[in-house]
């Protein structure tokens, strides 16, 4: 049988690291993360990644996984986390998966719908056209061609936006047609999945708190460090939110306090869309992220 896993998910900022720790103290838990920002090596402040004291609080999986300048697949952090979890579930222990990437979180429970090949020919023509069109032009073509696709995605969400515009013009059909006729319905694991949630307005003052203490305490420094070594500015990990903001600056297309404000409003529409997203998730329990009794009640009820 499957192990039986935890999933403790939510929007950015929202207090997912505290609570994962605590919990997996409590129940000798490992925690697999479900972050599409932390999977990247070197991108430690600005994805908000579990500091060297926390992770020696309990052992982390599915973090640093990856360099900045790779192209990371939901498809690929599936298989990775699969592999975790048989691992902590071989030594006796439980997996709790931890993040806010729902698309990761996802993959894992339920699976991908079937996609075709890479055409590597199309992949580098459409990435010229990236560079030539922007990613506005790029996000409207996917529009005119799977408007349900290009509706979830952020128009600067290069490798997703690119890879539903390869499926549409390989295939000559949406993938959002082939994800409705995959369904999600059967899981792969049996799970309990427990959203944390906040009022709109602390969570925003969260957000804004934290991108502050990000900006002005060291993000800056890492970006350049990561140029430095020769992070293209274009890298996948790179055009995260914080990190465009930094690259952005650095390079002299914004002033600080405008890549600031910048990166605030945008991580708080991500926060929203996010919510929005977990909301439609079958099965999905919420708990304010301060109810530590509770969960952990639940937790011990699921795991019992």
């Amino acid at each position: 049988m499957p192990a039986p896993l935890v999933v403790l998910a939510g929007p950015t900022a929202v207090g997912k690291t505290g609570l994962s720790l605590e919990l997996a103290r409590r129940f000798g838990a490992e925690i697999v993360g479900a972050d599409s920002v932390q999977i990247y090596r070197g991108l430690d402040i600005g994805s908000a990644k579990p500091t060297s004291q926390e992770q020696a609080q309990a052992r982390h999986h599915l973090i640093d996984v990856a360099d900045p300048a790779e192209n990371f697949s939901a498809a690929r952090y599936a298989r990775l986390a699969a592999e975790a979890i048989d691992d902590i579930s071989a030594r006796g222990k439980q997996a709790l998966v931890v993040g806010g990437t729902g698309l990761y979180i996802k993959a894992l429970i339920f699976g991908l719908a079937p996609t075709p090949p890479v055409d590597q020919a199309l992949r580098a023509r459409l990435k010229q056209e990236w560079e030539q069109q922007g990613p506005q032009a790029m996000h409207q073509r996917l529009m005119e061609l799977d408007p349900d696709t290009a509706a979830k995605l952020h128009p600067n969400d290069r490798q997703r936006v690119l890879r539903a515009l390869e499926v549409c013009l390989q295939t000559g059909a949406p993938m959002s047609r082939r994800q409705k006729a995959h369904g999600f319905a059967a899981p792969r694991y049996p799970h309990l999945m427990i959203g944390l949630e906040r009022p709109r307005e602390e969570l925003n003052q969260r957000i804004e708190q934290r991108a502050r203490a990000m900006w002005n305490e060291g993000l800056l420094g890492e970006v350049e460090k990561l140029l430095a070594a020769g992070v293209p500015p274009e890298a996948p990990g790179l055009a995260s939110l914080g990190y465009r903001q930094a690259v952005a600056y650095l390079r002299g297309e914004m002033q600080s306090e405008d890549a600031l404000f910048d990166m605030i409003k945008r991580t708080k529409a991500y926060a929203k869309r996010q919510l929005t997203w977990f909301r439609g998730v079958r099965g999905l329990v919420w708990h304010h992220a301060d109810d530590s009794l509770g969960i952990g009640r639940r937790v011990s009820a699921f795991w019992s």
